[in-house]
């Protein structure tokens, strides 16, 4: 989605960037919208909801690429430099605009991805990822992290689920449930380690229990975030996804 420009000789507040992270079938593009919607419907907020890898057009053509399968035989070290290509355009082109325009980005999955797949389920060492997202992210970092935990058996039933209804894994979900487990591991213990920007979420819970959840630590974390806006900042809102 393109970044809304701000009305002219108008002083933007800051913008807010929360990341929805997890496992295969954790549910996160479901919670993201479900979010997205009550910032726009209730709280009368702009709202910009993307996705990794993604969200821009070069970006989506790697995205595709890395699906595929295409640079698996390459390793994960380069998987995790197509990657953070992907994220550096879209941090140029979509998110920092959106930001500086005082929009609330919603990223389905960020650079905590990155080192969850390629660093704790890939084997790519630590230090390695940490220098190339200094390089790629640089200072904008989410306000918020909502990590969705689930079992991997039962995200990869869900995953198995949608493809019995017609929609193929990709290459992460084809993985052995070992990879899995390593994933979950993994970013239950970036959660660990920045608990101030992370929140874990069970995502085995119902869809509304998440949705709940997820309601209570944005409020908690980003006080005012879901409170009622003025009328005249919902006339203009922005509702496209």
């Amino acid at each position: 989605m393109t970044a809304r420009p701000a009305p002219p000789g108008a002083a933007s507040p800051p913008g807010r960037f929360i990341t929805f992270e997890g496992g295969e079938g954790a549910g996160k593009s479901t919670q993201l919208g479900r979010l997205a919607r009550t910032l726009r419907e209730t709280a009368g907020r702009h709202v910009v909801t993307t996705r990794e890898p993604g969200g821009t057009e070069r970006a989506e053509a790697i995205r595709a690429a890395l699906l595929s399968g295409v640079a698996k035989p390459y390793g994960p070290f380069a998987e995790a430099l197509l990657f953070a290509a992907a994220r550096i355009d879209h941090l140029d082109r979509l998110i920092r605009p959106a930001l500086r325009n005082g929009e609330i980005v919603l990223c389905d999955r960020f650079a905590d991805s990155t080192r969850a797949y390629q660093g704790a389920a890939g084997g790519v060492e630590a230090g390695t990822l940490l220098a190339l997202e200094r390089v790629a992210v640089g200072s904008t970092r989410p306000d918020l992290t909502l990590i969705l935990d689930l079992p991997p058996e039962a995200g990869l039933a869900r995953a198995r689920a949608r493809a019995a209804a017609g929609e193929a894994p990709d290459r992460f979900e084809a993985e052995a449930l070992a990879f899995h487990t390593r994933l979950r591991e993994g970013f239950l213990a970036i959660a660990a380690a920045e608990p101030e920007r992370c929140a874990v979420i069970d995502g085995a819970q119902s869809p509304e229990a998440v949705e709940a959840a997820i309601r209570a630590a944005v409020s908690a974390r980003l006080p005012g975030l879901l409170l009622e806006a003025p009328a005249s900042a919902r006339e203009g809102r922005d509702d496209a996804a």
